[in-house]
């Protein structure tokens, strides 16, 4: 017998399955709606008082494994992509040198690294929190500064490795030509950073700049400088090399050394050599900052012993001693150190093409003569340093 409604009317045997239909459509409804929800939050566009949504990570709940399962699993996959791909840009802001070998991104911005025992490639914690642009942006604490053409493409790739390191791929430029846009464009150029991480960024320009010690200065009388340095010779032919690469209708590199070539008389006023003199470029800068707020990487070192030199920048920045020999192999065709495996990737992981191009001939003569005038400034340059760079050997 059917039982009886409310007001003891018989209720048919197909309206308590209609109701069942109708909670099962509500039910996906609301499926749907919060599917949306997620898919319009992965997609950057959730207003940043938006609320908690249970089951999404990152979005006012904390993500366990039964939340990352309800993902959809395409979702996740592309928003990383499509993060990497514009971390590994850098987000180049206006005032970007336009040279490629400055400008090449290497290793992707977001932490990956080791700890003991693992690979280059495996995710730390909070990598999560930074693919969902968690954290926040920070002036950075830590600037290479120079030099040209002394590797310090190489050192920023290299301490990318590490997870607590956030920097920049590209050149921002700042201190030297954009300074009249204010710390806030700075600051939004940088990488988010969770908390215990270091934001850097590198412009090797900075330290040939005469502004450039007063304006960082101004930002935080706190921060920390690294320079690398390399032998003053080789600096200025590889210098020159690059450009030779861009414009091969230059004049050779003893025409442009010298401004009287009977007389031996060397041309300072040309950038590549200029650049070399290490000591009168340094003395700005520690008019403004003390000499144990700055480190001075060797250049040659970081090519021979690149776990050495990183030994040395890691205890400098406060960090672990989280890259070591095992992040490395010497690639003998391009002559420098690789990474044995980039972030995000098992393959190995070298500098870009226009790294170790063959160097013109020089004659001995020239480079005797150029050795013979960087002497005194190399000297003094240790002095001020407290290093011996071996340069005059």
């Amino acid at each position: 017998m059917a039982p009886s409604g409310p007001s003891g009317a018989q209720l048919s045997p197909a309206e308590p399955l209609s109701r069942s239909i109708f909670r099962k459509f509500l039910l996906m409804l609301c499926s749907l709606l919060t599917s949306l929800y997620v898919f319009y939050c992965l997609a950057e566009r959730c207003p940043p008082g938006s609320g908690p949504v249970a089951g999404v990570p990152g979005r006012g709940v904390p993500a366990g494994p039964k939340e990352l399962a309800m993902w959809p699993a395409g979702a996740p996959r592309k928003r990383l992509l499509q993060l990497r791909q514009r971390r590994r840009r850098g987000r180049p802001g206006p005032g970007d040198s336009s040279d490629p070998d400055e400008q090449s991104p290497g290793l992707a911005a977001a932490p990956g690294g080791s700890g003991a025992g693992s690979s280059v490639a495996e995710a730390q914690p909070g990598t999560l929190a930074l693919l969902l642009d968690e954290g926040s942006k920070q002036l950075p604490q830590a600037i290479i500064i120079g030099v040209k053409k002394g590797g310090t493409r190489a050192l920023l790739e290299f301490l990318r490795v590490h997870p607590d390191v956030r920097a920049m791929g590209a050149e921002p430029h700042f201190f030297d030509r954009s300074y009249h846009k204010g710390l806030a464009w700075y600051r939004d150029l940088m990488p988010r950073t969770l908390e215990g991480q270091i934001t850097m960024e590198k412009t090797p320009s900075y330290f040939v700049t005469r502004e450039a010690p007063a304006r960082i200065s101004a930002m935080s009388k706190d921060t920390k400088l690294i320079v690398v340095v390399r032998d003053p010779v080789t600096r200025a032919i590889s210098d020159y090399t690059q450009t030779l690469s861009k414009r091969p209708d230059i004049p050779s590199f003893e025409s442009l050394t010298f401004r009287n070539r009977s007389a031996g008389l060397i041309d300072t006023s040309w950038s590549a050599i200029q650049i070399g003199l290490y000591a009168k470029h340094l003395e700005p800068w520690l008019r403004h900052f003390p000499l144990g707020q700055m480190l001075f990487v060797s250049g040659e070192r970081l090519v021979s012993d690149p776990a050495g030199e990183l030994r040395r920048v890691q205890d400098f920045l406060g960090l672990k001693r989280i890259i070591t020999d095992k992040h490395f192999y010497f690639n003998q065709t391009k002559g420098f150190p690789c990474l044995k495996k980039a972030e995000g990737s098992g393959k190995p992981h070298c500098l870009g093409k226009t790294k170790g191009r063959a160097h013109p001939t020089i004659a001995r003569e020239v480079l005797r003569q150029l050795r013979d005038f960087y002497r005194p400034f190399n000297r003094k340059f240790y002095q001020m340093t407290g290093r011996d760079f071996g340069w005059d050997g």
